[in-house]
């Protein structure tokens, strides 16, 4: 209906998973490229859990299309089958000639010959698990079974559980943990970001054929943000009603009202401030008002405290950052150089240790007399993009100082080697490798301003 009206080749914001319109921003292309690698790698069981619309249907038919031919995928659409169920679904997915009244033995049997046999082809099984936090859980153990079947150095049967949050409710019961011990990588889906939303509007907007400059405005951005939580199928069903009521008003460009009449057409609201920060805020406000700034400052500080509180609360278990490292951990002295650059990134990267967890790339190493050589490298133009990315330390080695450079945090292993492929040439020319935040702190040496 709109599609002239913006000059668009096709619909933007369709709700089903179109392959041609993937979003690689939001960690959505590294954790793909990280799902291949472990796939291809024979690694075991996998899950990738995210709150419903973020995108985990998109991930599964990206990861069919992306996989090697070698890749046979059995795709398992219904997760509510039962333990007898269940080698049966899968044996009539690999077209093995069973039936419902085939013994379970012979079934087993039957389904290790034909893994047997693809293994010797070197050909790869995994299969797809979708809404696998409706999986029964007495299923969910005969899926921990099926692991079990494996040659000498390979696993003959990958699975790759997608579902929402309550999976780890689920795997977290002490009777099976024994499947959770076998979860070799977890991806967290997790909502887009504010830039997040306004570069996938835009990516998905130029994919379908649109030339001109952003039909979001600035405040459309940030209702699309607040009411959809940063949720991809909310943002589609949010984006695809407002460029719906701008066409209705002959206009190009889509502002907050009209993403807010879509919202009411999707009985969809934004998310109110939970009490605490509702409270805190309100009563900053009145107390500068009445001019008592001392109070006003003391509660606004609070109320900042409160807000990182309840950014945590809304990560994920895994990615809660960890509270401040000890002084073993991380040594002060004088400072080193008076350099305005190295000094912000060495205190960006004091910040950063103190919340970062999992794993970082090391992209360079240099010793203390070469700082003008990491001044250059930090100055490069190349190197401007990534800057806020980049952190700087000191560590011994062989009685020595050295300047250590890393590049970003990934909440798993995989992740961050999959970035390797991904990153510039500029940070690929020392042949990146994986680090432990962890080891980071452990090692790392400050010389900040008190």
């Amino acid at each position: 209906m709109y599609y002239e009206h913006f000059g668009l080749n096709s619909p933007p914001f369709k709700i089903t998973p179109d392959t041609t319109l993937f979003y690689s921003g939001g960690n959505r292309g590294l954790v793909l490229e990280a799902l291949i690698y472990a796939i291809e790698n024979g690694e075991g069981i996998i899950k990738v859990v995210g709150e419903v619309g973020s995108g985990k249907t998109m991930l599964c038919r990206m990861l069919e299309a992306k996989l090697p031919k070698r890749v046979e995928i059995v795709y398992l659409a219904n997760p509510r089958l039962s333990p007898d169920m269940i080698l049966h679904a899968i044996a009539l997915e690999m077209h093995l000639p069973v039936t419902t009244e085939s013994n379970r033995l012979q079934v087993m049997h039957d389904l290790h010959l034909k893994l047997l046999e693809k293994h010797a082809h070197q050909q790869q099984v995994v299969i797809f698990i979708e809404e696998a936090q409706s999986m029964p859980l007495a299923t969910l153990e005969e899926i921990r079974l099926l692991s079990n079947l494996e040659t000498d150095h390979n696993k003959l049967l990958q699975m790759v559980l997608f579902g929402q949050p309550e999976l780890d409710s689920n795997i977290g019961v002490s009777h099976i943990r024994q499947l959770k011990e076998r979860i070799t990588h977890s991806f967290y889906l997790a909502p887009l970001t504010r830039k997040d939303v306004e570069n996938y509007l835009n990516f998905r907007m130029r994919a379908v054929g649109y030339r001109g400059p952003s039909v979001f405005s600035a405040s459309a951005f940030r209702a699309l943000t607040r009411v959809s939580e940063g949720l991809i199928r909310r943002i589609n069903i949010l984006a695809d009603k407002s460029l719906l009521a701008a066409f209705a008003q002959n206009t190009h460009q889509v502002r907050a009202k009209h993403v807010y009449l879509a919202a009411q057409d999707s009985n969809l609201s934004a998310k109110r401030l939970t009490w605490p920060l509702g409270i805190m805020g309100g009563l900053v406000i009145l107390l500068l008002g009445l001019g008592m700034a001392g109070y006003g400052e003391w509660f606004k500080n609070e109320w900042m405290q409160v807000s990182k509180y309840w950014e945590r609360l809304s990560l994920p278990s895994s990615q809660i950052p960890p509270g401040p490292p000890t002084k073993n951990a991380l040594e002060t002295s004088a400072p080193i150089s008076p350099d305005p650059l190295l000094e912000q990134r060495l205190q960006a990267t004091w910040d950063w240790l103190n919340r970062a967890e999992g794993y970082s790339l090391q992209v360079m190493q240099t010793p203390e007399e070469n700082t003008v050589a990491l001044l250059t490298f930090l100055r490069k133009p190349e190197i401007q993009p990534l800057l806020e990315d980049i952190y700087i330390y000191q560590e011994i080695q062989r009685d020595r100082k050295i300047w250590s450079v890393v590049y970003k945090d990934f909440a798993e292993a995989a992740l961050a080697l999959a970035a390797i492929k991904t990153l510039p040439d500029v940070l690929q020319r020392n042949k990146p490798y994986l680090r432990r935040i962890e080891k980071l702190r452990e090692r790392a040496i400050f010389n900040l301003d008190s």
